[in-house]
């Protein structure tokens, strides 16, 4: 990684800075990132057993933003299992332990997570989009949204490859003359629309604004509202899926969102 600065240490360092939406940047980035979490032994089957420090405040697990910051920390091959930020955070609830994240690299992003962090991290992953019907009377370009909800969308839409071709916002009124803004979605892969409302709400979580304050919906392209909402929106175009490489047979503890790891 060099001397480089990674997107976690830029985020918290403007977090440091007291930059509130840093704040909740860092915290998406966490959730979204590849964490190395340090193990006691090699994993076995779908359980881990990660290496817990008994610190002056508490339990503490260890986990890296990059295999070569864990490296930083012995001479020889470390055991460890590579996952999502966000399954660390919500198989630790409950359990009285803080997360050491980057410790011992000087990095910028070194720092303690409490239980507390922890379980307000989970929270916020836990968030649920409501189901709500309502008819579109007028679409109009999206205005007063901050920088750091379309920062926050376009984070997450490419992210989506191959589940949807686009995504369009726009403002909106309704029939019963409720206005607002919506987002949508278009020719979205139907197995893949909840998740997508979820990580859309969870986008919006992050973002720092009311979930009320944007609707989604999904739509084909050959739909009328389309050519619609195309005149006045903003459009988020999502990355074509690239060729994939061959799936080991088995997959890394915690990678398979069905089988999330069982934390000792």
């Amino acid at each position: 990684m060099g001397a480089a600065m990674q997107d976690l240490d830029q985020a918290y360092a403007a977090m440091a800075d007291g930059d509130e939406a840093a704040g909740l940047r860092f915290y998406r980035l966490l959730a979204d990132a590849t964490l190395f979490l340090l193990l006691e032994r090699e994993a076995e089957g779908e359980r881990v057993d990660p290496r817990v420090f008994d610190l002056p405040d508490g339990p503490v697990l260890l986990a890296y933003d990059s295999e070569d910051r864990l490296a930083a920390l012995g001479d020889g091959p470390l055991p460890y299992a590579a996952l999502p930020g966000r399954v660390i955070a919500q198989q630790m609830v409950g359990q009285g332990l803080s997360l050491g994240l980057n410790f011992g690299t000087g990095a910028a992003s070194e720092t303690l997570l409490p239980p507390e962090a922890l379980r307000w991290l989970a929270e916020m992953l836990d968030s649920a989009p409501a189901e709500v019907e309502a008819k579109p009377q007028q679409f109009f370009a999206p205005q007063g949204l901050p920088e750091a909800l379309t920062e926050a969308l376009g984070f997450t839409l490419g992210g989506a490859s191959g589940l949807a071709v686009a995504a369009l916002l726009a403002g909106v009124r309704y029939a019963d003359g409720r206005f607002g803004h919506v987002l949508a979605m278009i020719d979205a892969l139907p197995a893949a629309e909840e998740a997508l409302a979820r990580a859309i709400s969870e986008a919006l979580a992050f973002s720092g604004i009311e979930a009320g304050e944007l609707d989604v919906t999904f739509l084909a392209a050959s739909d009328p509202a389309v050519a619609a909402l195309a005149r006045v929106a903003m459009v988020f175009d999502i990355p074509a899926p690239v060729a994939a490489e061959p799936v080991p047979a088995r997959a890394a503890p915690g990678m398979d969102p069905a089988k999330p790891p069982l934390l000792r």
